[in-house]
C-alpha cells in the first residue's frame, strides 16, 4: 500500500494490512514467520514541509538465529508506533553538521509518499532487542570445541588467561567492586 502526498492533502489515510511472510526483506539474519498485521493512520502535519505522521499498532512473529547458540529462535513482536517522516531533501540540506536531538527521531522518504511495507519493516527492526537470544539462560557455544552447551556439556576447560593482564587483574581485585 502506498501513502501518497496528494491523498494526504485531502484527508487522513487509514490502513489495515495483512502482509504474508516473505514479502518484506528484513536482512539475511531475520525472517518473518507469521502474517504481519497492522492498523493505523497517516496524516500530513505540515503541507509546506511535507511532514507525515504515521501511527498505529502491529503484531508479527519473526525467526532469527540466536546470537549465543546459533540455533533458530522465535520472537513475537507487538508494537505501537508513532513516526514522523520528512522529505529526503530536508536531510541533505544539513550536510555534515551536528544533528539535533529532534531530527534523530525523524525518518525520511523520497518521492511523493511512502509505502506501508517500508514503514512496517522499520518498526519490526526497531522493536527487536539488540541481542537476539533464544532464552535468558542460553549457555551458548563452547569457545574451545564449538559444542552447543544447551544440548550437552562438553567439559572443555577455558584456556588460561593471557599472563600479561595479571597486573591489571590484581589491581582490580585490590580496588574492589565498582559502585
Amino acid at each position: 500500500m502506498f501513502i501518497g502526498l496528494r491523498e494526504l492533502e485531502l484527508h487522513t489515510v487509514r490502513f489495515n494490512v495483512e502482509i504474508p511472510a516473505g514479502e518484506i526483506d528484513y536482512d539475511s539474519k531475520i525472517s518473518q514467520s507469521s502474517v504481519l498485521h497492522s492498523e493505523g493512520t497517516a496524516q500530513l502535519l505540515d503541507h509546506a514541509l511535507g511532514e507525515i505522521r504515521v501511527q498505529g499498532d502491529m503484531d508479527v512473529t519473526v525467526e532469527a538465529t540466536c546470537d549465543r547458540c546459533l540455533e533458530p529462535a522465535i520472537f513475537p513482536i507487538e508494537s505501537h508506533f508513532d513516526l514522523i517522516y520528512m522529505p529526503a531533501s530536508h536531510a541533505k540540506a544539513g550536510g555534515e553538521d551536528e544533528i539535533d536531538a529532534a531530527s534523530v527521531e525523524v525518518g525520511y522518504y523520497e518521492g511523493n509518499g511512502l509505502t506501508v511495507k517500508d514503514i512496517l519493516r522499520e518498526v519490526v527492526l526497531l522493536a527487536l532487542p539488540m541481542q537476539l537470544v533464544c532464552a535468558e539462560d542460553c549457555k551458548g557455544i563452547c569457545p574451545v570445541c564449538g559444542q552447543n552447551r544447551n544440548q550437552r556439556d562438553c567439559g572443555c576447560q577455558p584456556e588460561m588467561a593471557d599472563g600479561r593482564w595479571s597486573k591489571l587483574r590484581d589491581f582490580r581485585a585490590e580496588a574492589g567492586p565498582r559502585n
